[in-house]
């Protein structure tokens, strides 16, 4: 297992080498303090103890074993407790660690050199306080770096039962919103879709029974405008129904060649100019077409009888299409809105970098502008 990464200011690699140089540091002074500089055998396992320390997460046993005699043959234990508590913080085999911590105890509890110890000597070694200090010297490193162990693998539990609620509560989103869209998708063909099919025979009706060439004129108009309408409506309902299912797209979407079919079926007296290429991208095609979409619906519905300017060009790298129409010349009837129209118009426009905006003119009509960045390269 790997040991987890520090979460504090450190990055993890400078971390690890300020905590191997101080560990280094206190074993040269334990060694220091507990070995005769003239026992040149205790010395160099003193020093191999302790330079051997970096060692440890990489080959945590052989760095335990390397360890190991200086707490035979010396007083200097810290390096080999050391090397003990990051074994145990690493290793899973329980086996292994009561073998390592039986074999400190009886390195450091054996009196070294054995052959040449008194009998007096020998009798306060194996003294039960000895025994005992011993043995908790032993433990002590084991049972801390198995707590350590625990630790971590507590926070990767929490860490992947934290995530998979999170993704439960993903999937469950998902499923409501799928949910509604059906619902969306039902509401709609039971009652938008009637509604305007009810809109289409009574304009067919109106078209045949009319002797008038103007009231036929506008039935045609309002016909072929239902017509479309369903046709884009059963697309949508199609779309929302599939949500949940294989992504479906969203073709054919409206793009630059379809603006004059759009002002041409309109019923409103329009003029459009135009500079543009018809291989810009997607997204900034449907940008515009839903803008000058959404200014003509305006112009039925808020400004009867009133003729409309679109004036589509580039310039300095920005797209500028503006659409400007006179002031009504019949009252306007009274149309349900929820004026969604001008703040997704506005999103759209923030999404592609750029902006939306209207204002009343001097004449009486009214303007709106759309500002987008422009980057062509034929």
């Amino acid at each position: 297992m790997v040991p987890r990464r520090p979460s504090g200011p450190w990055p993890a690699p400078l971390h690890a080498g300020l905590v191997d140089t101080v560990l280094v540091g206190f074993s040269l002074l334990d060694m220091w303090a507990n070995v005769d500089p003239d026992d040149r055998a205790a010395m160099s396992c003193g020093l191999l103890a302790a330079l051997c320390l970096p060692l440890r997460r990489r080959l945590p046993l052989a760095t335990f074993l390397l360890t190991l005699p200086t707490a035979t043959v010396t007083d200097a234990a810290l390096a080999t407790l050391i090397a003990l508590y990051t074994l145990s913080s690493l290793s899973r085999h329980r086996l292994l660690l009561a073998l390592c911590g039986t074999v400190f105890a009886v390195a450091d509890f054996v009196p070294w050199p054995w052959p040449s110890v008194e009998i007096d000597e020998l009798s306060d070694t194996y003294s039960l306080i000895h025994l005992s200090y011993t043995l908790a010297t032993a433990v002590a490193p084991v049972f801390l770096g198995q707590l350590v162990q625990a630790r971590r693998e507590l926070t990767l539990r929490l860490a992947e039962i934290s995530e998979a609620r999170e993704h439960e509560r993903l999937l469950i989103t998902q499923s409501v919103l799928a949910q509604e869209r059906a619902q969306l998708a039902r509401e709609m063909h039971d009652v938008v879709a009637h509604q305007v099919s009810l809109i289409a025979v009574q304009a067919g009706a109106l078209q045949v029974g009319s002797r008038d060439a103007e009231a036929k004129e506008a039935a045609v108009t309002i016909r072929r405008l239902s017509v479309q309408t369903l046709e884009e409506l059963r697309h949508m309902v199609s779309v929302l129904r599939a949500s949940g299912s294989r992504p479906t797209e969203l073709t054919p979407q409206p793009s630059l060649a379809d603006l004059e079919r759009l002002v041409d079926s309109s019923g409103i007296e329009a003029e459009l100019s135009t500079d543009l290429p018809g291989d810009l991208p997607p997204p900034v095609q449907r940008g515009v077409y839903r803008t000058v979409q959404e200014a003509l619906t305006n112009v039925r519905k808020h400004a009867p009888g009133a003729s409309a300017t679109i004036r589509i060009h580039h310039q300095n790298g920005r797209l500028r299409a503006t659409i400007t129409n006179t002031p009504a010349t019949r009252p306007a009837l009274p149309l349900p809105s929820a004026h969604h129209g001008l703040v997704g118009l506005r999103q759209r426009a923030e999404l592609l970098g750029g902006t939306v905006t209207s204002a009343p003119t001097t004449a009486g009509g009214y303007e709106l502008r759309l500002d987008i960045p422009f980057d062509h390269t034929p």
